[in-house]
């Protein structure tokens, strides 16, 4: 992924999981990575641990917000590039879970996931596609889940908030295509995160038995998969809604 050195990669959720280690994965390809987040205790930490091994003139900043706040994310997003004249890639990668049954979920657990993913997404997406537009290149990639595509007990918010992101991210390649603008999203399955490691055994092993390769992913094979979007290799992909979820969700 040498085409990644100096690439500018903006991504979201940046402080634990799936977007840590997409921080770190861009960053060991030699990206300028700057991340978004609201725990600025997690940011630190790994700004500290990635300095260590920055090459020379690599960029590595954060900031701390919400991705519902659109006009802080438009000064953060318009600050990045007025300083390093180009935003390549952009990884939405930030969520939450607030799960119930819908017959007793509270308005506030719906309003709060849809606003936090679906919305959230929309207004990073917007802040992005004006200097997209400008420098006529960019690759956006979206995270979704299969939960997006299959549903589940207690999560209909979340559900809607991912199928929403698939539908977002299919417009918004047909908008930006004419300007050399990717677009795509990844829906992760069961992925080895601080939530699988707190699941009782019996849960794992009733989860680990509907996976055709039989266990759960690894945060790096999500991130692997983006940074292939998100380089030159993929130039011909756009609008594509990838699973990676050791086959559990399989199209006849």
């Amino acid at each position: 992924m040498n085409d990644l050195k100096q690439k500018n990669v903006i991504i979201t959720g940046a402080s634990k999981g799936i977007g840590k280690n997409l921080a770190e994965t861009f960053f060991k390809y030699k990206a300028n990575i700057f991340l978004i987040s609201r725990n600025e205790n997690e940011l630190k930490k790994i700004k500290s641990h990635l300095f260590k091994n920055k090459q020379k003139n690599q960029t590595i900043e954060y900031f701390l917000s919400d991705i519902t706040e659109q006009k802080k994310i438009s000064k953060i997003f318009n600050k990045i590039y007025k300083n390093y004249k180009s935003i390549d890639i952009l990884i939405n990668n930030a969520g939450i879970t607030n799960d119930n049954i819908l017959a007793t979920m509270k308005n506030s657990q719906w309003y709060d996931v849809i606003n936090t993913n679906l919305n959230g997404t929309y207004i990073c997406c917007k802040a992005v596609s004006k200097y997209m537009i400008k420098q006529k290149s960019g690759k956006i990639i979206n995270i979704s889940s299969i939960i997006g595509q299959i549903g589940n007990k207690g999560q209909s918010n979340y559900a809607a908030s991912k199928a929403g992101i698939v539908g977002l991210t299919k417009s918004l390649a047909k908008e930006l295509a004419s300007r050399n603008i990717n677009v795509n999203v990844i829906n992760p399955g069961y992925i080895k995160t601080q939530m699988t490691k707190n699941m009782h055994n019996k849960t794992n092993i009733s989860y680990l038995n509907q996976i055709p390769l039989n266990r759960f992913g690894d945060t790096i094979d999500v991130s692997n998969l983006a940074c292939f979007l998100a380089s030159n290799k993929s130039n011909y992909i756009t609008g594509q809604s990838i699973n990676i979820d050791g086959g559990l969700v399989m199209q006849s």
